[in-house]
């Protein structure tokens, strides 16, 4: 039996989009500047670069790239988005992602640190000291219509689910136990129900689609 359709996003819909491993954290222990994933959290991000990869490998730009399902979940997830946001964490650990937009579109980062708007090649960095709400409205009036990615890390995905920000989740499940490192889901403060939309998998990760009912 072949793998089900994959669905478009639904335009104006906030997706927290993230990977994970089996035992729920999003980074192995260790994560900086230089190893984003942790010591051995480069496993979460292989159906992205299409198998096993290296920090070094990312330094020096020979990555790979997703192929099959992932592609598929790939470019249903990003292609259609309007804006990002993210949390200063992720983008303090990720080094701004250079001089490289990490998304191509808007990307709205939350702090508690003010800073000057970057703009880099098709994309910006917006720094948002006003907590998720505001960063939540500006990402939906800057996607004009189009899906907002809620990228991560931990905390801010965290911080909307908790707010009822979310309207759906994408969690990409490596084929791991990590056993310590950054935990997804530890301070949402509460229940949250969601209602399954689907599941497709590849040898690198089980990509699970939900509805948060509200």
């Amino acid at each position: 039996m072949g793998q089900p359709e994959l669905p478009p996003v639904a335009p104006g819909t906030v997706v927290a989009e993230i990977s994970t491993s089996l035992d729920g954290y999003v980074t192995a222990p260790d994560d900086r500047p230089g190893q984003g994933l942790g010591v051995g959290g480069e496993v979460l991000h292989d159906w992205v670069f299409g198998g096993p990869w290296t920090y070094a490998e990312a330094a020096g730009g020979a990555l790979g790239q997703a192929t099959g399902v992932d592609r598929q979940v790939f470019d249903r997830v990003f292609a259609g988005a309007g804006a990002a946001i993210v949390g200063r964490r992720m983008y303090d650990v990720a080094e701004g992602w250079g001089e490289e937009s990490a998304f191509g579109i808007p990307c709205f980062v939350v702090t508690s640190r003010a800073g000057e708007p970057r703009v880099v090649g098709a994309g910006t960095y917006t720094f948002i000291t006003d907590g998720v709400r505001s960063a939540v409205r500006q990402a939906k009036e800057a996607a004009g219509g189009r899906h907002v990615l809620l990228c991560g890390g931990a905390s801010v995905i965290d911080q909307c689910l908790a707010a009822g920000l979310v309207d759906e989740m994408d969690l990409h499940v490596a084929p791991v136990l990590l056993g310590s490192g950054r935990r997804l889901f530890a301070d949402v403060g509460g229940r949250v129900t969601l209602e399954q939309l689907g599941v497709v998998q590849s040898a690198l990760s089980t990509h699970l689609r939900y509805r948060v009912v509200w």
